[in-house]
């Protein structure tokens, strides 16, 4: 038994010899179709026409997700999360959305409300610990000491 293949025209239906695949190239991109002869006719002429534009035009690439700034990567808040800032708005009566970028007035006023949040204190404070791990040992086996208690000179003893 004999199975045969019968090609069919894409965009027609037709069914005669001539359909065959056809390869052809737009703007870099590779497609393929079947074809009969006259509708490859008809695409061959299509791609003519289209060719002088094509030539002309620019390849417009689809947006992709932004890149934060640099200046958006500091941090916000120090010891406290955006959950905290959302419930203490909220508590407030402050509106803040329940997902996404909080508003920078928002994380201003939290910060005023709890002053121990301002990231900046935290870099100063780091600042503070830096200088300390910097000074000799002696200084810091110095200022570890406690004070040795000094007799009173104005008591008579015994």
């Amino acid at each position: 038994m004999a199975t045969k293949v019968v090609m069919v025209d894409d965009i027609d239906g037709y069914d005669g010899e001539d359909v065959a695949k056809r390869d052809f190239e737009v703007a870099g991109a590779k497609f393929t179709i079947d074809l009969g002869d006259a509708n490859h006719k008809r695409l061959q002429e299509a791609l003519d026409t289209l060719t002088p534009f094509l030539e002309k035009a620019a390849v417009v690439k689809a947006a992709g997700r932004s890149r934060k700034s640099a200046a958006d990567t500091s941090p916000k808040l120090r010891g406290y999360t955006n959950t905290d800032v959302r419930e203490w708005a909220k508590e407030q009566g402050i509106e803040v959305s329940v997902r996404g970028k909080i508003a920078d007035e928002v994380y201003e006023q939290f910060i005023a409300a709890h002053p121990d949040a301002n990231p900046e204190d935290a870099s100063t404070e780091e600042a503070k610990a830096a200088a300390e791990d910097a000074k000799p040992e002696e200084a810091k086996a110095e200022e570890a000491k406690p004070e040795e208690a000094q007799p009173d000179e104005g008591k008579a003893e015994g």
